[in-house]
């Protein structure tokens, strides 16, 4: 395999491409009026923005990435934050899908959700907080573990 392929629907190009400019540190490969694509060789990714006159519901949980150490998360924290891309929560020692990790979410100009974390070690337990991670709950209000959004509909949350 040589990419992995993400194609997402955005309302606003321009918005879009700027937000991903600096979430990925590159520049797009292709610009059109409808359409632009960042290739990414780390990760191997093949991401492409598809613009839309209306993006609605959310067929996607989450996107992420993950880094190789707890520093590389404050890092990304700090680098995305200068350049305007506010943090919407930070876990530190988080207990959440099986594993302890270190991580920031930030949403998209759609309100896509982005986590970069670290796992420092798998564990037994899913999560230490009783939430409705990685479990479908009708009208969830608040989703504490893997996810910053409030949850109106039935959903499946599920982590990296």
């Amino acid at each position: 395999m040589k990419y992995a392929h993400v194609g997402l629907n955005v309302t606003n190009l321009e918005k879009s491409i700027e937000f991903y400019r600096n979430v990925f540190e590159v520049e797009p490969v292709k610009i059109k009026p409808d359409y632009a694509k960042f290739l990414l060789q780390t990760p191997g990714l093949n991401f492409t923005l598809n613009l839309r006159d209306e993006v609605t519901g959310n067929q996607v949980g989450h996107f992420g990435i993950q880094v190789e150490s707890t520093d590389e998360v404050s890092t990304h924290k700090n680098r995305l934050e200068a350049n305007g891309i506010q943090t919407q929560n930070e876990e530190i020692n988080t207990t959440c899908c099986y594993a302890l990790q270190d991580k920031f979410w930030i949403l998209d100009p759609d309100g896509n959700e982005w986590e970069f974390f670290y796992t420092k070690s798998d564990i037994d337990v899913n999560s230490e907080k009783e939430s409705s991670c990685c479990t479908s709950e009708s009208k969830v209000k608040e989703v504490q573990c893997c996810s910053t959004t409030t949850q109106d509909k039935n959903t499946t949350i599920c982590c990296s």
